[in-house]
């Protein structure tokens, strides 16, 4: 069965890029409604469903961006978390252009989406099922999606850092696995990157509280990294949280290499333009349990931060 949220949640904090305070309010929707997005700063802005293709080129946050020029940017940490605890229809509020950037990871966004309790809804889960294998190459990162039973995941990140290297994980999402080893993996950047944004007026709102800032061998962050492989794990819960722009779950095994927001929207919509690759389904009780967020509960957060 689809779900939703029982009561609101809240959250507030800073924009990564912007620096400015956002307060986000996510709300309970009916059965087959999804995920939308709603500007509360601005008269009469428009409702922007969670769709793959209302993102523009941008390799640094995923944003979208509605017909009549509304945009909401950094949505790929709650969609993941939204998508990671099985919560198919919602609306998110926001009183600011981008979401807050919390302390870089989505346990937050998973934190209160739980307190908030799921509300099972009487509509069947639909799912886009892979039936014919996708790839995407720009330079030398690549993704592709192939045919799987639920959702799978092999992604693997090779940086001159010392600090994070070459790192190489593989996940089957199903059953709160997100929640359980994902959700609290932080955004990283080298120190040469923070400099280079700052410079173009980008990342006001980046501290060491909100991201892993790395110098060749050496992290800057205080407490260092929460997982040895805590970079690779960040990047799957990307990936997540840009898959689920699809519009449902994806049944399908995707394997990254180096791959970023763009890569991961340009492999959606070769899978949505390409003749076969692609059908959408009713979940058979089997395929539903095995949805990334299906039996997820408060406990599951016991272990992570």
């Amino acid at each position: 069965m689809q779900a939703t949220i029982r009561k609101t949640a809240t959250f507030s904090g800073v924009g990564l890029h912007s620096g400015r305070l956002v307060r986000v309010t996510v709300l309970p929707q009916a059965a087959n409604v999804g995920i939308w997005f709603r500007r509360t700063d601005l008269d009469d802005a428009a409702m922007i469903p969670a769709r793959y293709d209302l993102v523009p080129f941008s390799r640094l946050c995923t944003r979208l961006i509605a017909e009549d020029g509304t945009e909401v940017s950094t949505v790929e940490h709650i969609m993941a978390a939204l998508v990671g605890c099985g919560i198919h229809n919602a609306l998110v509020e926001l009183d600011g252009p981008e979401l807050p950037i919390l302390d870089g990871s989505a346990a937050q966004f998973v934190r209160g989406l739980l307190d908030a309790g799921i509300q099972r809804q009487s509509a069947p889960i639909h799912a886009f099922k892979v039936l014919k294998s996708v790839r995407v190459v720009d330079g030398d990162a690549w993704a592709e999606l192939h045919p799987a039973d639920g959702l799978e995941m092999d992604y693997t990140i090779d940086f001159e850092e010392a600090a994070i290297g070459r790192q190489q994980r593989i996940a089957n999402l199903a059953n709160g696995r997100f929640v359980r080893e994902l959700c609290d993996s932080r955004t990283f950047c080298r120190r040469s990157d923070v400099d280079m944004m700052r410079d173009a007026g980008l990342a006001l709102g980046g501290t060491y509280d909100n991201a892993v800032v790395v110098d060749g061998d050496t992290v800057l962050s205080p407490g260092g990294f929460r997982h040895a492989d805590e970079a690779v794990r960040h990047k799957m819960l990307d990936a997540l949280g840009d898959l689920a722009l699809a519009g449902a779950p994806i049944l399908g095994r995707y394997t990254g290499y180096r791959a970023g927001h763009m890569v991961t929207n340009q492999l959606l919509r070769v899978l949505f333009s390409t003749p076969g690759a692609v059908r959408l389904v009713a979940c058979t009780n089997d395929q539903a349990a095995r949805l990334p967020g299906v039996g997820v509960k408060p406990a599951d957060l016991a272990n992570v931060a």
